[in-house]
Order: C-alpha cells, then sequence, then structure tokens
C-alpha cells in the first residue's frame, strides 16, 4: 500500500512495503516557549529554523502544529504553511483539533497533505472527511470515537475500519487513509505499548494500511526517554509502522538501523549516510 504525499515538485511516497519515513514533530509549540514566543509576534524565523534543521536530520515529512492558548489557528496555521512552503519543497502534516484552521491551510498549501487527524467521533468524521475529499488530502485515522480510547486492540481496530469506511464512502482512497493506534505512556499503564503493539501488527495485516503514532509519547514522566523511544519504535516498526511522528534528530539511526536489519536497505546505503 503506497500513500504518497506531496510538496511543491517533491514526492514522498509512504510504502508498507518500503523504507520508514519520518514525519518530523518539532514545529509543536508544547515545551517550546521559544515557539510560542514567535508565532505571537508573526515570526516564522524560528518555524524556518526548526523546519532546516528536521529535513537536515531525515524528515521526509513535516508535521505543522501552531496551537497554544490564545492562538488563532485559523489565521495562524496557514501562514505557517506559506512560510514553510516558500522555502522548502517538502510534504505537510496539518496538525489542528480545529476543522477550520485545517481547510485554511489546505487552500494555501502546496502539493498534497495528510491531515492530523480524523478520529472515530461523528463530529471529527462528519468536519474533516468532506474537507480531505474537497482538498485532495490525506488523513490519519485516530483510533478513538465518541466512547474514548478503548484498551482492547480488537476495538481500535474497529475505530480504523469505521473511519476507513466513511472516508472510502466519501471518495478518498484507501491508501490515503493512515492509521494511527495511539501510543500511550507507559508510566501510567504498564500495558499501553503491548496494546499499541499488537494495534499496530492487526492494522498491518487485516487493512494492510501505512500506518503511524506520536512516537514520544509512550515516555512521558520516564527517565532516559530516548532508549525507551527508541525501543518502543524498533517494535514497532517490526510490526508494521511505516511512518511515525517524531524528532528525526533523536530517532533517525534508530529507524534507519532497523530498516537495515528487515532488509530494506541494500549494502547498508542509507544507515551509513546518517549513521556518519
Amino acid at each position: 500500500m503506497k500513500t504518497i504525499l506531496r510538496g511543491r515538485s517533491r514526492e514522498v511516497v509512504i510504502d508498507t512495503s518500503g523504507h520508514v519515513v519520518i514525519i518530523g514533530e518539532s514545529i509543536n509549540p508544547t515545551r517550546r516557549k521559544k515557539l510560542v514566543t514567535t508565532l505571537q509576534n508573526n515570526d516564522f524565523s524560528y518555524v524556518l529554523e526548526l523546519a532546516g534543521s528536521q529535513i537536515k536530520a531525515s524528515a521526509e515529512v513535516l508535521d505543522v502544529n501552531v496551537g497554544f492558548p490564545g492562538v488563532d489557528d485559523v489565521r495562524l496555521l496557514p501562514l505557517a504553511v506559506q512560510a514553510i512552503n516558500e522555502k522548502f519543497d517538502i510534504p505537510l502534516c496539518l496538525d489542528s483539533p480545529n476543522p477550520k484552521a485545517i481547510e485554511a491551510a489546505l487552500k494555501t498549501a502546496s502539493g498534497k497533505c495528510l491531515i492530523n487527524s480524523v478520529n472515530g467521533e461523528e463530529k471529527s468524521m462528519n468536519a474533516l472527511i468532506p474537507i480531505a475529499k474537497e482538498y485532495g488530502a490525506a488523513i490519519i485515522a485516530l483510533a478513538m470515537d465518541d466512547e474514548g480510547i478503548t484498551h482492547d486492540p480488537e476495538k481500535r481496530l474497529k475505530v480504523a475500519e469505521k473511519i476507513l469506511e466513511r472516508a472510502v464512502k466519501a471518495g478518498i482512497k484507501e491508501e490515503d487513509v493512515v492509521v494511527d493506534p495511539l501510543a500511550m505512556a507507559v508510566s501510567a499503564d504498564p500495558r499501553a505499548c503491548l496494546v499499541t503493539l499488537e494495534t499496530i501488527k492487526l492494522v498491518h495485516d487485516k487493512l494492510g494500511l501505512n500506518i503511524t503514532q506520536g512516537a514520544s509519547n509512550i515516555s512521558f514522566g520516564l527517565p532516559e526517554r530516548d532508549v525507551l523511544n527508541a525501543v518502543h519504535m524498533t517494535l514497532s516498526i517490526l510490526n508494521g509502522l511505516t511512518c511515525p511522528i517524531a524528532n528525526p534528530e533523536k530517532i533517525a539511526v534508530t529507524v534507519r538501523a532497523a530498516d537495515l536489519i528487515l532488509g530494506r536497505d541494500d549494502f547498508a546505503i542509507r544507515y551509513v549516510e546518517i549513521a556518519h
């Protein structure tokens, strides 16, 4: 299954049989006070700095989130997207809980974007699936619905199936649905990662879709977070993860190593490239 995203001219193929594609997570005001301050001043220099450093570290898609308390994201998200598009030719993942902000950003974005995210709640599907169809965007299907977050992998699979069915019925291609199985903090629930890994495997085996996740969520509140994230990333890739949302500066070597070990990197070219 191939999900194709585009920048101005550059095309990125996320392939269930190909190498792992990193979606850079760093353009997000959470825990980045400098980003909040600069965005409040309509200054996108730090956004561009974060974009450039992630691309250099091997991100192939960039997640763009401008959310912080009091923000007018309907105005600000398109401006951030426009600033990135003018300087970099890279596909974008538009990250906002506000459908109006997503639509405003899609109007100004170059190429084909990924929407982060559509969940199984009726309100979310009704608002975002038509927007994705109208602007030719792919969507992330987040495995939660009106009943909240289940700890049963089979039920998470059913939520993903529901979103997929609604998207296809609306005219979105099956390959343009990327599933997020939900990665939760293992500090709060010792089985959280096992549930996520099993959900990844179910989606891979039964739906054959590309799979993403917020890769750093699992280590929240624990020491040596980079180690935990790397181990979980490796196990996730083994089970079918294809396009994690992560910080490439911290996880790229692990991703390339996993690809190499799984036979996706002839003569270790991609691994050597990033490891030097």
